[in-house]
Formats: C-alpha cells, structure tokens, sequence
C-alpha cells in the first residue's frame, strides 16, 4: 500500500524535545517541566545567579522564553562536560556575554527547516512497507527514522523523510536497500557536516578568539553561524545535482551499450 494509506497524528507537545520556548508566562514548576530539570535544581541555579530572578507578580515568580533558553544553554554546557563553577564563569563573564553566548547557541541549534514530528502506529508501517526484518527495524531507529514510544506507536521526528522511504518503496526498491543507502548517507554527510564545522571554527572563530572577542563583533559571529548554515545546504545539493546528472547519464550509457548488445 503507498505512502497516501498511512495514517499519522501529531505528537503532543509534552513528546517533543527542544522546541521553540512557550511565549506564556510559566510558574517554576511549569518550567521544570518544560525544560526536564527539577525546581530543586532551578532554584539552586539561581542562587548562584545563574538564572536571571523571575517576575514577581502577587508574590508568585514567573518565568518566561529567556529562562527556558538560559536553562538549555546551561544543560548543553554540562551535557559537554562543564560542571557548574566553569559554568557560572561562562555565565558571569563580561557584560553580556551569556546573551551573546545564548544567541551562538540559538544559531548553532535552530532547524534549517522546522518539521512537526508525527506519531505513526506498527499497524500504519505495516501498510506501508509490510512486514520489516528485525535487522532493518534497528537501522530505522538507529538513522532516528522511527522513535518507539511504547504500545506500538513510534514518533516520526522528520515525516519529509519516512514519506521519501514510503515512495521508494513503493517503486520496487526493497526498505532493506534503502536503508543500507541511507547509512552510507547519513555516514557521508556526518563527514561533510564536520569539515562545515571546522571552516567555521578555522576561519571565523579562531581569528575572533585570537582577536580577544571583541564586543563589537560577536553580532558578526552569530550573523557568520546563521549565514553559514543554509550556504552549506545550498552548497551540498548544488554539487549533489551535478554528481547525480553525472552519473545517472553514466548508468543510463551502459544500460544502452548493454542494449545495443543484446539479440534482436
């Protein structure tokens, strides 16, 4: 059955991981929730002034987008490796620089594009692509093409890409083929992915950090980061189309001689 036959749902909102921060007021309990950390810890965070003091409105706090951020800056910081004194000096530096710390981080971590994940049941895949080899169930986790949530159901953090593995499918390509393809993908554009990386640490921050950081040009930094994103997508499928018309006149070449052979 094609790709039009599955049936998917949105994933609410409490499944979903990093998404843009609420614009409502939030109690700290709500934030806790929000961000996944304790009000224990937040409450530590912000005696040690890591975490701006809320609004104070009929003697109840409320926090809003900046603190959500503040908070995701501080758990990636420590999900690196920073304990929470290299922390509070990252956080209590020259002025503004946990703005513009948070700023980097919001360039770094923003999605090129934005998709809403799906929730897809075992009944919907199997419409889709009949009955999958165990092997080949753990590579659609793995590449983080499918999300078990439990009772049969799987969250679909990019439906764009599961709906491109349905099309292929459907034109005869086995789900075991594909999903060799597209670890050799995902393997590839990890390695294109890191050398983007590099260019940038290279030739945009290392002469910054040599020049002392200036103040003046960490709006230039962030606007780098930003910029630099969407050329290298843009970059990546321009030479992509080029490789492919390449090779697909390559193939289609030998499909012919090998034609051209064959016995009226």
């Amino acid at each position: 059955m094609t790709a039009t036959n599955t049936r998917k749902a949105q994933v609410p909102e409490r499944s979903r991981s990093h998404t843009s921060p609420p614009t409502a007021d939030l109690t700290i309990e709500q934030l806790a929730a929000e961000v996944g950390m304790t009000v224990r810890n937040i409450r530590n965070h912000h005696s040690r002034g890591l975490l701006p003091a809320p609004e104070v409105r009929a003697r109840v706090g409320f926090y809003g987008a900046d603190h959500v951020a503040r908070l995701r800056l501080i758990l990636d910081l420590q999900a690196d490796g920073f304990n929470l004194a290299a922390i509070e000096r990252l956080l209590s530096g020259s002025d503004g620089l946990a703005e513009r710390l948070l700023g980097l981080r919001h360039a770094v971590t923003t999605p090129f594009e934005a998709e809403t994940p799906e929730v897809v049941t075992a009944e919907d895949l199997l419409k889709s692509f009949g009955e999958v080899h165990p092997k080949d169930a753990e590579r659609a986790r793995k590449l983080k093409l499918l999300v078990p949530l439990g009772g049969d159901r799987f969250e679909v953090p990019s439906p764009a890409l599961l709906r491109a593995a349905e099309d292929v499918v459907a034109l005869g390509i086995s789900l075991h083929a594909a999903l060799a393809l597209m670890e050799r993908v995902s393997r590839d554009c990890e390695s294109i992915s890191r050398a983007f990386a590099k260019l940038f640490l290279k030739e945009l921050w290392e002469p910054f950090e040599q020049a002392g950081q200036p103040a003046e040009r960490w709006d230039e930094v962030i606007e780098a980061v930003s910029a630099l994103r969407p050329l290298a997508s843009e970059a990546l499928l321009a030479v992509f189309k080029q490789r492919m018309t390449t090779q697909l006149e390559s193939a289609f070449g030998k499909v012919l001689e090998h034609q051209a052979k064959r016995p009226s």
